[in-house]
């Protein structure tokens, strides 16, 4: 023990320096170069609501992707060079010498214009009216003025406004302004925002001024068109006309401008990766070491067996995850994500899974593969979830751990352990589940949620002992309940099998009875002991001396998950549960496990979250088998598990994460060990 003090102590320096470097040099590399890539993965640390709502991994923007586009009008487009048309005579007051211009239906209310979609609800006018005069303002100026206006807002969302005098912010001072009035007031051509000003506590620009004016040319356009130019009087087009003269340099610039947008959006579509599918990736690097003596005697009833000093070094490695998310309409996701990683599980004891942390699962020698392939997608008011590989329960289920589950390992709880219940790790790979209302009990309830699903873990093994219904499997049910808006509760039962050497909280991991080596056999769980993933394997030590004798696990699991959200930026979580395992041919086991943490949101800075852990991995409680003392068993040590971390969020897309881990009694033992972690993740 004074070891481990001794080696924790030298640590702490170096990892607390680590951290302030690292954040250091990222805030700095944020600052110099401004980076804001977009991060669909997750774009914003958002507080996790507490509803009966399945709080699976969603993406921010799954909808299918479709490039701006720019419409035409059939009754007026023509090209950019065509000539001016005369009206004609036939058409009641239109006299024949009045010229009106001729123009194309411009869809102004794209990202780079959306300057002129508050003003105006028609068309730009056609670029070939006019040239640009020697008074005319420079190009870059013009385009500054237009991009200034873009920022002011978006015309989906504003009210028509069909009376000049309404827009305060405009002057009413020259004869151009009362020209406008008048007009808009007969032909009601001019949008505005609902607060009756164009917004930035400005005076009306000449290219705002201009887009109003092509909107009225556009609508006495249509009247033309539709055959009622009656309506429309000499006046009226003789205003028009030298309206159009006086700003025909703005007009031509708003028709170069669309023009240009027009190339690049037949860019765009002529380039992008997919209609309907997003790219969107994690990169983790990590540094992390482990300090303890590694004792399975705790449970075993010597203190000696398997014990050895700790020898692990410092290590530094990676997980990465990119991610195919596709819609196909717009409410249903097909994810496709690939994975690679190098970073191995401490070993804090023989078998144990209680230092797994998030970043460790299926470490692969960064060799790539497929992880995880799901379709989600509604049926009626219901949500249909069907996993074909890589398949979890809280994938679909919620798990009620706000900030501490994330979803994806790089910016919640370091350990697999806090993450969510170890309930949820019971089965996993492939299958289906639904999620779906309860109305009768939501008078009761509030709003509630009963989810159940089916995951097989050796689904695609043809074998005996194999397939969908005849190998590894959990079975989950699920209700989820609202106490107002604070308080959410689940309540979780799943049944599962485990065939031999199988652990029961492995995510549906299978064993190689077939391999020569018992520690070959033998699959690690993610959380809890290794009696807890292998209950059978306790009879089989201590009646025969080895694992010979292991047998296949049926389990029926209890669980109870809570959330409180005591204010806006704190969260209080927990969870217990209760697995009574049958030992088939041996006997029964009962395994446990419970936990709490309290999580502060924005501590110190919008995005950054404190989180502090504590809790019991699941461990075998009692067994009743050949050969072993079940008094042994009860008075063993308890896994406790305490962690704290603290995730500072440097960018939109950059987080570093400090924490350090203290399992005070792996396996059961005697010999506390301790880990410490820095996780940077990367998310774009």
């Amino acid at each position: 023990m004074s070891k481990l003090l001794w080696k924790t102590l030298l640590v702490s320096p170096a990892i607390l320096g680590a951290t302030l470097v690292v954040s250091v040099g990222a805030v700095r590399a944020v600052d110099s170069t401004s980076v804001s890539s977009a991060n669909e993965l997750n774009p914003k640390e958002a507080v996790q609501p507490l509803t009966a709502e399945v709080q699976s991994p969603q993406p921010q923007s799954i909808a299918i992707l479709e490039a701006p586009t720019v419409q035409q009008t059939p009754e007026v487009a023509t090209t950019a060079t065509k000539a001016p048309v005369e009206a004609g005579t036939a058409q009641g007051n239109v006299p024949a010498q009045v010229v009106i211009p001729q123009n194309q239906q411009l869809n102004l209310a794209t990202p780079e214009t959306e300057a002129i979609a508050p003003v105006l609800s028609a068309p730009a006018a056609n670029p070939t009216i006019a040239q640009a005069t020697p008074s005319a303002p420079t190009e870059s100026n013009v385009l500054e003025q237009i991009n200034r206006y873009s920022r002011e807002g978006n015309s989906n969302t504003i009210d028509q406004v069909t009376n000049v005098t309404q827009l305060s912010d405009v002057s009413p001072g020259d004869w151009a302004y009362e020209a406008l009035q008048s007009l808009v007031e007969r032909y009601g051509c001019i949008a505005g925002y609902p607060d009756g000003t164009y917004r930035g506590n400005r005076a009306l620009t000449r290219y705002e001024f201009a887009a109003g004016l092509n909107a009225c040319l556009q609508q006495v356009e249509r009247l033309i068109a539709a055959s009622v130019s009656d309506f429309v009087t000499r006046e009226d087009l003789e205003t028009l006309q030298r309206l159009v003269q006086e700003f025909e340099a703005e007009l031509a610039t708003l028709g170069t401008r669309v023009d240009d947008l027009e190339g690049r959006v037949a860019f765009l579509e002529d380039n992008q990766f997919s209609t309907t599918t997003k790219l969107v990736g994690e990169a983790i690097f990590a540094v992390t070491d482990s300090f303890g003596d590694i004792n399975l005697g705790g449970l075993v009833g010597d203190d000696d067996v398997l014990d050895d000093d700790d020898d692990t070094n410092t290590i530094f490695g990676d997980r990465v995850r990119l991610e195919l998310q596709t819609s196909f309409t717009g409410r249903d996701v097909l994810r496709t994500r690939l994975q690679a990683g190098n970073l191995e599980a401490f070993n804090v004891s023989p078998g144990s899974a209680e230092g797994t942390q998030t970043f460790n699962l299926f470490e692969n020698g960064n060799d790539i593969t497929l992880d995880w392939l799901s379709y989600t997608f509604p049926f009626g008011s219901s949500k249909i979830y069907v996993a074909a590989f890589g398949g979890i329960h809280s994938d679909y289920a919620p798990t009620l751990n706000p900030y501490f589950e994330d979803y994806d390992g790089g910016n919640g709880a370091l350990s697999t352990f806090a993450t969510e219940s170890p309930i949820y790790r019971i089965g996993g790979g492939a299958g289906a589940a639904i999620s779906l209302g309860v109305g009768p009990l939501e008078s009761i309830l509030g709003p509630s949620t009963l989810t159940v699903g089916y995951l097989a873990g050796d689904a695609a093994n043809p074998g005996e002992d194999g397939g969908l219904f005849n190998g590894d499997y959990g079975a989950l049910a699920q209700l989820n309940f609202n106490i107002g808006d604070r308080i959410g509760i689940g309540a979780t039962y799943v049944h599962g099998y485990h065939d031999a050497f199988s652990p029961i909280f492995g995510l549906g991991a299978v064993g190689d009875a077939s391999a020569t080596a018992f520690s070959d056999q033998f699959t690690n769980g993610v959380v809890g002991t290794f009696f807890a993933n292998n209950p059978s394997a306790t009879g089989s030590l201590l009646s025969t001396g080895g694992f010979g004798n292991t047998v296949p696990t049926v389990s029926n699991s209890y669980g109870i998950e809570a959330a409180f959200r005591l204010t806006n930026n704190i969260s209080i979580s927990g969870f217990g549960s209760y697995t009574n395992a049958i030992l088939l041919g041996q006997g029964g086991a009962e395994i446990w496990s419970y936990g709490a943490g309290v999580a502060f949101s924005d501590f110190g800075k919008e995005g950054n979250i404190l989180g502090i852990f504590a809790g019991v991995q699941p461990y075998l409680g009692s067994v009743d088998a050949p050969g072993v003392n079940d008094v042994d068993i009860r008075d063993s040590d308890r896994p406790y598990h305490i962690e704290a971390f603290y995730k500072f969020q440097v960018s939109e897309n950059i987080s570093v994460t400090p924490g350090v881990i203290w399992l005070t009694a792996p396996n059961q033992g005697d010999d506390d060990a301790v880990i410490g972690t820095l996780r940077t993740t990367f998310r774009f």
